[in-house]
């Protein structure tokens, strides 16, 4: 028995212009862009979402996209369910499962990295 749940969403764009990217959604959402400390990658976008971390992705990729990242309290576990359901490996970054949902939308499965009052509250527990 595992417990999982979407916990971030994350605004894919090219390297070249994640910085207007950023600006637009920051503007457009209502939510200060805030560059993450030690991660170049990820500009936040605070609070953008209630209940989910919301920032732009700087990729090495020309195709702009959204992805969700599902935390879990058992990666392996979360994956193999994912797997089961559908998905496809596509690879690792770090502790990150990298998977591709039927349909072509990317996902990741991640440990758990919110507070843990917030992760038990709104986490679904899988058997």
């Amino acid at each position: 028995m595992h417990r999982s749940r979407v916990s971030a969403l994350l605004i894919d764009t090219p390297g070249p212009e994640a910085a207007a990217a950023a600006a637009f959604w920051s503007a457009a959402l209502g939510a200060p862009a805030v560059p993450v400390p030690g991660e170049e990658q990820f500009t936040s976008l605070r609070e953008a979402i209630p209940g989910l971390v919301t920032a732009v992705q700087s990729i090495d990729d020309p195709n702009p996209r959204f992805h969700i990242d599902i935390e879990a309290d058992d990666v392996e576990a979360e994956t193999a369910r994912l797997l089961a359901l559908g998905a496809t490996r596509i690879g690792r970054w770090l502790e990150c499962r990298i998977l591709r949902a039927p349909g072509g939308h990317l996902l990741c499965v991640l440990p758990v990295h919110s507070d843990p009052d917030v992760f038990t509250s709104l986490a679904r527990t899988w058997s």
